[in-house]
């Protein structure tokens, strides 16, 4: 493995987000987590289908964020569903904040990896899609798989 793949190493996308929301900005973000989670997302056992970010104080929070309990962890295992803090500064934490009072902004978790040692989430900036803005979406990606079919089709 080359040490670039080695620093970002992919734990879990969600790919429901880019489905359901325009992504208007991201924030790189830390996890305060458990060892035996840790432990959890190395074997790759994380799942960000359902969940979502809330601000609620000066802290931010994921919810609905399932890590799997980590098979050895015995006792010391949390909650898969429990709610964990993310490290944010409290300028990202403030913009945050405004952007959601607008209307039709959200937070949503983008992808879960590991920079280094440490585990970083990605998080977004998000405004909800209209059923209309989801099949122009799907008919642009349609449209370029069929080019690039005929592209490779001429070579």
């Amino acid at each position: 493995m080359s040490p670039e793949k080695k620093e970002n190493r992919l734990i879990a996308q969600n790919k429901k987000a880019f489905h359901d929301y325009f992504i208007e900005e991201t924030f790189q973000a830390g996890i305060s987590l458990a060892g035996t989670e840790v432990k959890s997302l190395r074997a790759g056992r994380c799942n960000l289908k359902e969940s979502y970010i809330r601000i609620e104080g000066g802290s931010a929070f994921v919810e609905g964020m399932h890590i799997s309990p980590y098979d050895h962890g015995n006792i010391f295992n949390k909650d898969p569903l429990r709610k964990r803090r993310l490290l944010l500064n409290r300028r990202e934490i403030n913009k945050l904040r405004a952007a959601i009072e607008k209307e039709g902004y959200t937070i949503v978790p983008i992808k879960v990896y590991f920079s280094r040692q440490y585990v970083k989430m990605d998080i977004a900036l998000a405004k909800g899609k209209k059923l209309y803005d989801k099949r122009e979406t799907m008919a642009k990606k349609d449209q370029q798989r069929q080019i690039q079919r005929e592209f490779a089709a001429r070579i």
